[in-house]
């Protein structure tokens, strides 16, 4: 079953506020709110997403941002952060797009620059 069937709000929202889940679980109905969630609990999800992501790996840099405001990085700074290869780091993304059927990798010329 594709990920964007096996949720509603109900239920990712049950497991989000669950004591004692797994945290797989946790993780893909947090991954299932951003990506098809109602607006608010989206943006309240990318901001903690964004916050973790600048504590964990403070040296993780934007290089841009989408037209839709989320940030935009670089695949081998990510590898590096990840401390895994450019090419485990684009598997990832590419198996991720597969699984969402939404397009992740954007074309730099497509982001908004930061100055």
């Amino acid at each position: 079953m594709e990920l964007k069937n096996k949720w509603d709000v109900d239920s990712a929202m049950q497991v989000l506020q669950h004591q004692t889940v797994d945290a797989k679980l946790w993780a893909e109905a947090v991954e299932w709110l951003i990506l098809y969630g109602p607006d608010e609990i989206r943006e309240i999800l990318l901001n903690s997403s964004g916050t973790a992501t600048h504590k964990c790996f403070p040296e993780l840099q934007a290089k841009g941002y989408a037209p839709d405001g989320q940030p935009c990085y670089n695949v081998e700074d990510l590898a590096k952060s990840l401390q895994i290869s450019e090419t485990e780091a684009r598997e990832m993304i590419q198996k991720k797009e597969k699984s969402h059927q939404i397009h992740h990798f954007i074309d730099e010329k497509d982001t908004m620059k930061l100055q």
